[in-house]
């Protein structure tokens, strides 16, 4: 009887236990699903890291200080060579002369066969097109008629051809390859009429011949529409050299726009020996395309995908994948500490060409700081000065273009037209040293760069940078496009032959004061991810037929712009 009544205690007391730890257990799973609610995922963690890089950078003395470990030096160091050239440069020319079986254009030009073609997007992407088109006209041994400029695109330019270009020194320099004229001639008292047709991306020659010369022979005149990146990267030598006569000396901006441009580059000068131009491209627009995460939390993301928004074509992105893709542009923080890392010091002149800047001085801020003497058209001109200009961006876009081309040394934050064009155009004349960053590498790098010293980021820096900075020999022939790598166009000196032959290779260091070591081989580990252009021209062009084809040459090629406003406000 005691026992049952023990045994009875004992149970009554356990159910009174029994609701205590089960009210505990469940508050501690509460508090265990909270923590993990609550605690910032390793994305998270990345972009909250990457918020924290982005602070203003306050200078004491002579060292500015962001981290104990990581101290920013106001000079650029000692690196054993001259930053403003590149090496080699010497010995590499541009050659784009035509040889003696190339015919004069009345030889071959045949009458009633008048090709006309109407250009799109921005000033450099419609600078592709007229290029292209006198090897098109060429090609149906047809005569051209001074190309239509884009009025109706995102950019909303009412200029024309002959307030852009000087269209009379177009003609005339390009009278032996290529018959131009201003107008379609009349028939009677009619004026001919055009037949509009549309050909694929990347249309070759045999594309050309079977599709638009029968049309042509037939209609007489035929007008190419959106004529954009419609021939082949990959052509017969004498169609690249002429593309290159087109491109480098042909096409020459009107007077008043040289004038200004000018202007504007002997105001860079009068500040300094040299400059450097920076095309920044950090614009609303830019940055909500490339879908990346810059570190400014819901608001940035909340304004970025308002924008993104107005294009049902894009789909929702993976920033963090993005980025380790190399597919986000540098803030402008991260471009000038890689111009720093590259023996760049704080009292380098920086012309930047850019329209707004997403985030306006705030973000600006890190690079003035680095480098106070920044620039732009609008602070080094009036508006006076600037307002026949400033309503056309087309204009705008050529003062820009002639002030980076000038520059001793252009660095580029995107791959679009504006870059690839000055980037060939530079390797033409003379090499002027072209940075393109390898946002790929560089971006673990600055991620981490708390967590080293200023030395060990540098040395980074200039190592993952071997292969982009505009050097003889850095892309093999036939990589990229052919508007940035004009290989075709571009000749070697007998003392450069005769040197690299003469011994083994040696890669030109930091440290090193020899500017002829050989530079033959590109480095092929840290060589720009440029696709093979036009490996099958003829495989391209059955695609094209499906509606299938490649729609750019940029760092977007996986991207299929529906939008042509999104086209152009990306690539250009």
């Amino acid at each position: 009887m005691a026992y049952q009544r023990r045994r009875q205690h004992y149970y009554q007391r356990f159910r009174v236990v029994i609701p205590v730890f089960s009210a505990v257990a469940a508050a501690l799973l509460f508090l265990f699903a909270l923590l993990s609610f609550l605690a910032p995922s390793p994305v998270e963690t990345d972009r909250m890291h990457l918020k924290r890089q982005h602070t203003t950078i306050s200078f004491h003395e002579d060292v500015a200080i962001e981290h104990p470990a990581f101290r920013v030096p106001r000079d650029g160091g000692k690196l054993g060579r001259d930053i403003w050239t590149s090496r080699n440069s010497e010995h590499f020319y541009g050659c784009s002369n035509s040889s003696n079986k190339f015919q004069k254009a009345q030889v071959i030009t045949l009458p009633n066969r008048y090709l006309l073609i109407a250009t799109s997007g921005g000033l450099n992407q419609q600078r592709t097109g007229i290029t292209d088109a006198v090897v098109v006209a060429r090609i149906l041994n047809a005569t051209l008629v001074v190309p239509k400029l884009d009025q109706r695109s995102f950019w909303k330019d009412s200029s024309n051809f002959s307030e852009i270009f000087d269209v009379d020194w177009f003609i005339s320099h390009l009278s032996k390859d290529v018959k131009i004229i201003k107008q379609l001639p009349s028939k009677g008292r009619k004026p001919l009429s055009a037949y509009n047709m549309r050909v694929p991306r990347k249309c070759n020659e045999r594309c050309y011949i079977t599709r638009i010369l029968p049309v042509i022979m037939k209609k007489h005149a035929v007008q190419l529409s959106k004529f954009d990146y419609r021939l082949a990267n990959r052509l017969d030598t004498e169609y690249q050299k002429l593309r290159c006569r087109v491109n480098y000396h042909a096409l020459k901006f009107t007077s008043p726009i040289l004038g200004m441009g000018e202007k504007l580059v002997h105001w860079m000068r009068m500040r300094s020996k040299h400059y450097i131009a920076l095309h920044l491209r950090f614009e609303p627009d830019m940055l909500a395309f490339s879908g990346c995460d810059y570190g400014g939390g819901e608001k940035e993301q909340k304004e970025l995908g308002a924008i993104r928004r107005r294009w049902k074509t894009l789909h929702r992105s993976n920033p963090d994948r993005a980025r380790r893709q190399g597919r986000c542009p540098l803030t402008p923080e991260e471009v000038g500490l890689m111009l720093r890392a590259l023996g760049y010091g704080s009292d380098v002149h920086i012309y930047v060409a850019s329209g707004e800047v997403y985030g306006g001085e705030r973000t600006l801020a890190p690079l003035k700081e680095l480098f106070p003497n920044y620039h732009s058209k609008e602070t080094i001109a009036t508006k006076e000065e600037l307002q026949s200009f400033s309503s056309f961006s087309s204009r705008m876009a050529a003062l820009d273009f002639i002030v980076c081309d000038e520059s001793d040394v252009f660095v580029t934050n995107n791959n679009g037209n504006m870059a690839k064009i000055l980037a060939g155009r530079r390797r033409y004349f003379g090499h002027k040293p072209t940075i393109r960053p390898n946002a790929k590498k560089l971006y673990r790098l600055f991620l981490n760069r708390r967590n080293m010293t200023w030395d060990v980021f540098a040395s980074s820096v200039r190592n993952f940078q071997r292969g982009f900075m505009g050097e003889p020999k850095e892309v093999r022939p036939g990589r990229g496009g052919f508007h940035e790598n004009p290989s075709t166009c571009i000749c070697e000196d007998s003392t450069a032959k005769v040197e690299k032959h003469s011994g083994p290779r040696k890669h030109g260091k930091d440290n090193t004061t020899n500017r002829n070591a050989s530079n033959d081989e590109p480095d092929v580990d840290n060589e720009a991810e440029w696709p093979e252009m036009d490996d099958d021209d003829d495989d391209q062009n059955d695609l094209a037929d499906k509606g299938t084809f490649n729609e750019t040459f940029s760092d977007y090629d996986a991207m299929n712009f529906e939008d042509p406003d999104l086209e152009e406000i990306i690539s250009d």
